[in-house]
């Protein structure tokens, strides 16, 4: 299936990559992404020094965000990492790899606790929350190594703990994005997604627009105009922040 985007070389130098749907192991869906096929985007995009990254994501699988997140850091071009609409659950760790992370003013980040279907004996069950609580500590890491100063342990586990939906100027005030931008219109890719409803403190406007968005029935070619206007509105931050 043809994705309604495409990996491509933008400018000398410069690639850019989406992740516009959930973060999985398998590709059911042209939107979702996995470690392998980001890695192989990437790839794709050859010898560049810098990387505009897209999110609007409600995260997905744990273990294969963690990757894509690994992959990043170890890029030697500049990351800049844009959230067009939301960067929830794994999705907000990935944009955490970003050396620059751009908000617009009506994009939002969602941050909680690691979570899994557990079946076993009682053995299992105590080794899987073990595993979990590891698994936090390197989110944790992974968010305290961008806000620096800004974020304190202590904090970032409160917000975790209780599923908090954060605001692009609460995510700069906790040092989790560097720039609020203006605002603008966001795609609807992730309309579909049942991740929504399972967590507990999804916004109820954006359930009811993401509702809106799926009775709308986008076409591809309506998606690709969504994305082109939101790729127009960064382009004046690209060239403030120049080449390397």
């Amino acid at each position: 299936m043809k994705k309604f985007w495409e990996v491509q070389n933008v400018a000398d130098n410069t690639g850019e990559l989406y992740i516009y749907g959930e973060i999985t192991p398998h590709k059911w869906d042209d939107t979702d992404t996995t470690a392998q096929s980001f890695k192989e985007d990437l790839e794709a995009l050859g010898d560049i020094k810098m990387l505009n990254v897209y999110i609007n994501s409600p995260g997905g699988s744990v273990f294969q965000g963690q990757a894509i997140y690994s992959i990043l850091k170890r890029q030697k071009a500049q990351v800049n990492i844009h959230i067009d609409g939301l960067a929830a659950s794994i999705a907000s760790v990935v944009a955490m790899a970003g050396d620059t992370i751009f908000m617009p003013k009506n994009a939002m980040m969602m941050v909680h606790n690691p979570w899994m279907l557990a079946i076993g004996n009682a053995q299992d069950l105590r080794k899987m929350a073990d595993d979990l609580d590891k698994i936090r500590e390197s989110i944790i890491e992974a968010y305290l190594s961008k806000a620096g100063s800004r974020l304190s342990l202590e904090k970032i586990s409160e917000l975790m703990d209780n599923e908090t939906w954060l605001t692009a100027q609460e995510c700069a005030d906790y040092g989790l994005c560097d720039e609020v931008v203006e605002a603008k219109g966001i795609a609807a890719s992730i309309a579909d997604t049942e991740l929504f409803h399972r967590y507990k403190n999804t916004p109820k406007e954006l359930l009811e627009a993401l509702q809106s968005a799926k009775k709308s029935g986008l076409s591809q070619e309506e998606r690709q105009k969504l994305i082109v206007e939101s790729k127009k509105n960064i382009e004046q931050i690209d060239k403030l922040i120049g080449g390397l």
